[in-house]
């Protein structure tokens, strides 16, 4: 592939649910290093962008300035929790040049290179074809939804037929998203005006917002290291 990939890495020093998640030791390492390692062992991955209020920590933890890692000092008027992360973006896309970003979030660990090599592949080909101008990851949902009122979405109540014979819907999932500078610039938004999705694998699609998500990823971590489908090292 001809193409310069920047991968997005946005990271802050504080979080509000769960404190210093980012730094925090996550089965083995801290939990900011599971992300960049799968990144960083993708040779489609040219350069990966930490855009950061936090760099001192980041070198505490170890990680400093390589070939392949440049850190950025996050502007003070784009810090804070209440900032659009879409604001974190253009910074950054404003300033590296790429043919596809990639961006991703820390709170995912368990999001795999093979996943991430997966989501390039189809959104490079999608994109050369002219079919998508952006791609962001799902989870896929078969199951019986219903609103607040308790009306149904997806199923008739009255004729319960399988779930695996109802309508798929899909949930951002919040994992990765890829898009080029014409597509970010038309949307200002990491999803374009033609997108395209990708179903992510269960285990590998955690978010962690909150203590409750910390510990289903953490379980879903011991188990994929014990049957040895990662590595914690």
């Amino acid at each position: 592939m001809n193409k310069k990939i920047v991968a997005l890495l946005p990271m802050k020093a504080n979080s509000t649910r769960v404190r210093g998640k980012n730094f925090k030791d996550f089965c083995g390492k801290p939990l900011f290093r599971w992300i960049l390692d799968s990144l960083l062992a993708l040779d489609e991955i040219d350069l990966v962008v930490i855009n950061t209020d936090a760099k001192d920590i980041l070198v505490e933890n170890g990680l400093g300035y390589t070939e392949r890692v440049l850190i950025r000092d996050r502007k003070p008027e784009i810090c804070g929790d209440d900032v659009s992360m879409n604001l974190v973006l253009a910074d950054d896309v404003a300033n590296i040049d790429a043919d596809i970003y990639l961006m991703t979030h820390t709170t995912n660990p368990l999001l795999s290179s093979q996943t991430i090599r997966k989501a390039i592949h189809q959104f490079s080909t999608a994109q050369d074809n002219g079919e998508a101008d952006s791609l962001f990851t799902v989870n896929k949902l078969q199951t019986r939804l219903y609103r607040e009122d308790c009306s149904a979405i997806n199923h008739d109540p009255n004729n319960l037929i399988p779930t695996q014979n109802l309508e798929p819907w899909y949930e951002e999932n919040s994992n990765l998203y890829l898009f080029d500078r014409t597509s970010f610039n038309q949307t200002n938004a990491r999803i374009g005006k033609k997108p395209k999705m990708m179903v992510t694998p269960a285990l590998e699609s955690s978010d962690i917002d909150t203590l409750d998500d910390w510990e289903k990823a953490v379980m879903a971590a011991q188990y994929l290291i014990h049957k040895g489908l990662i590595n914690n090292k």
